[in-house]
């Protein structure tokens, strides 16, 4: 079967796990990019299988993890007035950006988003982080672990752990305190530690598993809306990821959103 950018394809070797779209065609090469999961891999083209819309491993509605999360937001309407945290979202793949942005759009917070390739984030991040003065950082795109490459504690290792973790670093030279600038790091895969270790509030992934486009999204959103006197449910906020504590984890800190009175 021929196959063009842009098709939707699943590995027959990982048993049509995941939906990938084809994002460039290298002589008997495949680059995948995963439609939920923020995963980059590669494959031969006989191991490729064309998806279908309607199969079990169907393509998840975005919308579906905003309803997950009304019932953890109880906003009292009429009487206060509420400002949520302003949240600034770095991208590698801009397609997971316009997703994510949406998400922010249905939960009323403002949001901001800049589509850069993971390598140029460190470089680019303080002039961002200057002009906008976010309340909260998102630094995602994709990543992956190389398990032949060496051990798990080896950056060497990660597709992109390398890159997310120096535009941590560079955040941390804007605002050292974690309360004060939240900032959320990593995608599918990526080293955990290493990114908590450079000052991420919040990172993937504990378990080295893969993570939903919207996780990264879901905490920064989470945040935005939540007083920022309490500490925050820390638990609570992870189950409401995909895959929980195995594929994001972080510290206790508080919200980011004030609350006033009279509205």
């Amino acid at each position: 079967m021929l196959f063009e950018r842009g098709d939707l394809v699943t590995r027959k070797s990982y048993n049509n796990d995941i939906v990938f779209r084809i994002e460039d065609i290298v002589d008997d090469t495949v680059i995948l990019i995963g439609i939920n999961m923020r995963l980059c891999a590669d494959a031969k083209i006989d191991d490729l299988q064309e998806y279908e819309a309607g199969e079990d491993k169907k393509v998840e509605d975005d919308d579906s993890f905003f309803s997950k999360l009304n019932d953890y937001f109880n906003i009292d309407r009429n009487d206060y007035f509420y400002l949520p945290g302003r949240i600034l979202h770095i991208d590698g793949d801009e397609e997971y950006l316009r997703r994510c942005l949406k998400f922010y759009k249905e939960g009323n917070v403002i949001a901001y988003g800049v589509h850069l390739k993971e390598d140029e984030m460190p470089s680019n991040i303080g002039t961002y982080l200057e002009d906008l003065k976010p309340d909260i950082l998102v630094i995602t795109g994709h990543d992956a672990y190389y398990r032949k490459r060496g051990k798990s504690d080896e950056i060497t290792s990660y597709k992109n752990t390398s890159n997310f973790i120096k535009t941590v670093v560079e955040a941390r030279k804007y605002e050292k305190a974690h309360d004060k600038l939240i900032v959320i790091a990593g995608a599918c895969q990526s080293n955990y530690e290493a990114l908590i270790r450079a000052g991420a509030n919040f990172a993937s992934s504990p378990k080295r598993i893969n993570i939903h486009a919207l996780d990264p999204a879901i905490i920064a959103l989470t945040i935005s809306l939540s007083d920022r006197g309490k500490d925050i449910d820390l638990l609570g906020i992870l189950d409401r990821t995909k895959y929980g504590a195995s594929g994001m984890g972080g510290v206790i800190t508080k919200g980011t959103m004030y609350i006033g009175y009279p509205r």
